[in-house]
């Protein structure tokens, strides 16, 4: 060792003649050469600390300076029962010490089988993350699951939650979704779909909306299921399916591809030539999968009735997981997640994933804009734990490294990845793990074949210790006990491209094995996303304009039983509560029977001239006048369910129209279709003077369609979940609209016809009252519809989602219109919306979604 003129150290270069440094260190014998240099050592500081080893009281941590008595009695208490259970076990070396529940609890939760959710001792689903998130969430019981409900408290933080949506990454862990497999010849699915979907893949492939990219397994398509019956029939909840991709479904093909050996790409004829066999999922939310998997067994069995075709249809259940990663930045994320992939599945349609030459292995995600909507990625992935901030992949053993970033230039890794050259020394592959053939199909499994398991990852404890073997192999010491055990680093999974209607991104769904879970999860959550759960999912769904189910689908079975939870849990705060200080009692659900009464009072009404001319003395709203009419009681509704039926598509409106002989109604779905400028309908006044007297011919004893509307407070307003949309006079829209100053109070009813509006009878049903007083009278307004998801707090453009129904939001249009130039109409219509728990109205602005767009199927 030298110094130069600064006095610094300089290292020798060792010469030739010098043997160069051992590349392993046996401790053991470094230890026995170098005992008497120790010993002195030692004795040397014996001295000075005279014996005492002890660490100075003034150098120690106070790591119990503040705890209180009782956490030293039961740290005490605990220490006599550990040496009570050492005693035991001393005197009964055969006998087994009996563990506490928690401790095996614990266990078992953290046991990762290949199949299957650990179960609860009265049979509750538990997911693989349950012991994450019950650290965190607050956890309720639905559907046969603990799921998470959200973060501890009464609800709040939508607005911090909006902008990390906005900004960054949230994560929901949606394994509560179930997958039913068919498989069968392509034209019998086809047919079997054909009865339960709507729009079915068949009317896809007559509007030419990409069903060849869906039968060919390039994107996915959502639609609403339904049972086996006529056109309106009921249906159960609105699903995911897709198909297995072309490629894969040739053995060969695919064993070539995935062994690196190569080949051309499948001409569409021979895609076809090979159709005797199809695989399809369809994904199904948990509470309504018994009843979606009744009537997708039933048309199986009714499709083997008809063309003698067997069709093979089961569940996935305990097999599959589903994560969901919404937000601006989940793409980067999934990119830093998974730097290095490889495609499983060639998918030839894709722009971005096709090389013209040769097909490309090694891949990295990128260029998330090049990739269509819906569209489906079928991955190999390397384990993300696997992969830090300081080093890449280093985990993976020789043969695998080698193999699968052969292709990928180690200048590109490390840009992709942020870190310098890994050296030989860290590549080399660690003793404790055996890591089976990542070429081998067998070994990575395929998410298609549920014969075909896939094997679990590697134990956390491995991993911990293979992170202490790379330690000691950086100080160069070795390891004489080393065990080997079979494990496997890759994993195949799916990614699905989330985007709305209006293109705007909401995220990425990510397929997985379940027993893969808990692999991916950690390090999702530790770099950057923030985990959600039912409630804020219910949020960031009202915040893309999309459904929620089950609770903007009254029309299911599945809303019906949410909301009988619901009710059972109001009902239980409302006994614990004294009744001097218990809350207002409103329905659950609202009482969707009473828009049935305005509408039969719209029909009779304008049927009846004599009621037409009393109405018009007053005003020129038949509706807000129809306290002139008789009251029958028989139109009174008894019945929580949805008495009718939700138009979800165009071509369902136009056919409910067409039955109801009103074409002439002011409502127009084929804007959706861009076939018709919306401008142009406002200025065609033979629209206007048809429908003034068309309503008559409309059928009174037809079911009423309901739409679903976004609404908008017109200038302030709060609209709350279950909130009634009522129809205004025209004097009530003028109140918000010439008025250049906000009245104050505005439009009120009195506050005894609050809980009045709606009353519950001895039968435990809610029905509409009519009101008597003159007061009251004046300040009714007929219901339409309800809110079914009222305002996100915090929301820089809130908007709720609610279901009218269509005829009266036709003629509600049309008396708004008639008054007003060409230049003024507008496509929104104007409503009043009422809190349940509120006097005032709010005037609101209502857009009917099937005008903007030809379905309205997808959900949240």
């Amino acid at each position: 060792m030298g110094t130069n003129g600064g006095g610094t150290k300089r290292l020798q270069i060792p010469t030739p003649s010098q043997p160069p440094p051992p590349p392993k260190i046996n401790v053991q014998k470094f230890t026995e050469s170098r005992a008497s240099e120790l010993e002195s050592l030692h004795s040397v500081v014996a001295e000075r600390l005279n014996g005492d080893f002890r660490s100075r009281r003034s150098k120690r941590r106070r790591t119990t300076a503040f705890d209180s008595k009782a956490a030293k009695r039961r740290r005490k208490g605990q220490r006599q029962n550990l040496g009570d259970n050492t005693n035991k076990k001393k005197k009964n070396d055969n006998e087994n010490v009996a563990v506490s529940r928690r401790i095996r609890r614990r266990a078992q939760l953290r046991m990762n089988p290949e199949k299957g959710f650990s179960l609860s001792g009265d049979g509750t689903k538990r997911l693989r993350t349950h012991v994450w998130h019950a650290k965190r969430f607050t956890m309720t019981k639905l559907w046969g699951y603990y799921l998470p409900l959200g973060l501890h408290g009464s609800g709040r933080g939508s607005r911090a939650l909006l902008n990390c949506f906005r900004n960054g990454v949230l994560i929901h862990d949606a394994s509560y979704y179930v997958a039913l497999q068919l498989e069968g010849p392509e034209d019998s699915l086809l047919s079997i779909l054909s009865m339960v979907l709507v729009p079915s893949p068949s009317a896809r492939a007559a509007d030419g909306s990409k069903s060849d990219s869906v039968i060919s397994g390039v994107i996915y398509d959502k639609a609403m299921l339904h049972h086996i019956g006529a056109a309106d029939s009921k249906p159960i909840a609105p699903v995911t399916y897709m198909w297995r991709p072309c490629c894969l479904r040739n053995w060969d093909n695919d064993v070539a591809a995935i062994n690196g050996q190569g080949f051309t790409k499948p001409e569409s004829a021979e895609c076809k030539s090979n159709s005797s066999f199809h695989q399809i999922w369809v994904w199904i939310h948990a509470s309504a999968f018994n009843e979606g998997y009744d009537a997708l067994k039933f048309a199986c069995q009714k499709e083997k009735e008809e063309r003698g075709i067997l069709i093979n249809c089961f569940s996935r259940e305990g097999q599959l997981a589903r994560l969901e990663v919404m937000g601006l930045k989940a793409f980067e994320l999934l990119q830093k997640t998974l730097p290095a992939t490889w495609i499983a599945e060639d998918s030839w349609e894709l722009e971005h994933l096709v090389v013209e030459d040769e097909l490309k292995k090694n891949y990295i995600l990128e260029n998330e804009d090049r990739i269509s909507s819906k569209a489906m990625l079928s991955l190999i992935v390397m384990d993300p734990r696997a992969v830090t901030k300081n080093r890449m992949i280093p985990n993976v053993p020789e043969s695998a490294s080698s193999d699968m970033l052969d292709d990928i230039s180690g200048t590109e890794i490390r840009e992709h990845a942020g870190v310098e050259e890994i050296s030989d020394r860290n590549k080399e592959s660690f003793p404790l793990c055996s890591e089976p053939d990542c070429n081998s199909r067998l070994s990575c499994g395929n998410l298609w074949d549920a014969s075909s398991g896939v094997i679990p990852p590697v134990e956390e404890s491995l991993l911990c210790e293979e992170k202490h073997q790379l330690h000691k192999n950086i100080f160069c010491l070795d390891d004489p006990n080393s065990t080997k055990v079979q494990c496997s680093r890759c994993c195949p999974i799916m990614l699905l491209k989330d985007e709305n209607k209006e293109g705007l991104a909401i995220g990425w769904t990510v397929i997985l094995p379940l027993n893969w879970v808990r692999a991916f999860w950690v390090p999702l959550v530790s770099k950057g996303a923030h985990a959600i759960g039912l409630r804020e999912k219910h949020w960031i769904a009202c915040e893309v304009s999309l459904p929620y189910f089950p609770s903007d689908f009254p029309d299911c079975n599945a809303y019906l039983s949410s909301k009988a939870i619901e009710a059972a849990s109001s009902n239980l705060k409302e006994e614990l509560c004294s009744p001097s200080m218990g809350p207002l009692k409103f329905p659950i659900p609202p009482p969707w029977d009473s828009v049935r009464v305005t509408l039969n009072r719209l029909l009779t009404t304008v049927r009846d001239p004599i009621i037409c001319r009393e109405g018009k003395r007053n005003s020129g709203d038949s509706i807000s006048d129809l306290e002139c009419a008789s009251c029958d009681d028989s139109l009174l509704g008894h019945n929580t369910s949805l008495d009718g039926f939700v138009a979800r598509t165009s071509c369902s409106l136009t056919n409910f129209l067409k039955e109801v002989k009103g074409e002439h109604l002011l409502l127009f779905p084929q804007v959706a279709n861009k076939n018709t400028c919306f401008s142009k309908i406002t200025k065609d006044e033979r629209r206007l003077e048809q429908g003034k007297n068309g309503i008559t011919d409309i059928i009174c004893d037809r079911k009423p369609c309901f739409l679903r509307v976004l609404l908008r407070a017109y200038k302030e307003g709060s609209f709350d979940e279950g909130a009634v949309v009522c129809a205004p006079r025209p004097t009530d829209i003028s109140l918000w609209t010439l008025s250049s100053e906000n009245i104050e109070g505005g439009l009120q009813i009195p506050q005894s016809a609050v809980t009045s509006y709606f009353k519950e009878q001895s039968s435990g049903k809610w029905e509409l009252q009519i009101p008597e007083d003159t007061t009251a009278i004046e300040s009714h307004r007929w219901p339409v519809g309800f809110v079914t998801t009222g305002f996100v707090r915090g929301s820089k453009k809130p908007v709720a989602e609610a279901l009218c129904e269509a005829v009266l939001l036709a003629h509600l249009r049309k008396e708004q219109w008639k008054d007003l130039a060409v230049k003024r109409r507008r496509r929104e219509i104007y409503v009043l919306v009422r809190n349940l728990r509120s006097t005032a109205y709010r005037l609101a602005l209502a857009t009917i979604v099937l005008e903007q767009q030809v379905d309205d199927v997808e959900s949240f």
